[in-house]
């Protein structure tokens, strides 16, 4: 079984950036493909981000610019790096790989 673990979220005013990052440990230790989702309360999840190995990622439009999705395979790492956040980024970010999800990490853009 795979288990995913975020963190580095938080608060921070507009304009300001936050690095996310999701470990996976388990049964899996390279999972080919990762994302990031995010969710507000009362909203469906929506997919942000996305990486396959080897490759480059895939942003979804509302984050094109801003985030950076990477990977480190040594450590079984993916990360979101968040710049120019704006308020409309507050929400709950999730880890998603070999069918597993993170706990979540709550990222807060507020000023």
């Amino acid at each position: 079984q795979v288990q995913l673990v975020e963190s580095g979220g938080g608060s921070v005013q507009p304009g300001g950036s936050l690095r996310l990052s999701c470990t996976a440990s388990g049964a899996i230790l390279n999972i080919d493909f990762m994302s990031w989702y995010r969710q507000a309360p009362g909203k469906e999840r929506e997919l942000v981000a996305s990486i396959y190995t080897g490759r480059s990622g895939n942003l979804a439009d509302s984050v094109k610019g801003r985030f950076t999705i990477s990977r480190d395979n040594a450590k079984n790492t993916v990360y979101l790096q968040m710049n120019s956040l704006e308020p409309e980024d507050t929400d709950v970010y999730y880890c998603h790989g070999a069918g597993a999800w993170g706990q979540g990490t709550l990222v807060t853009v507020s000023s």
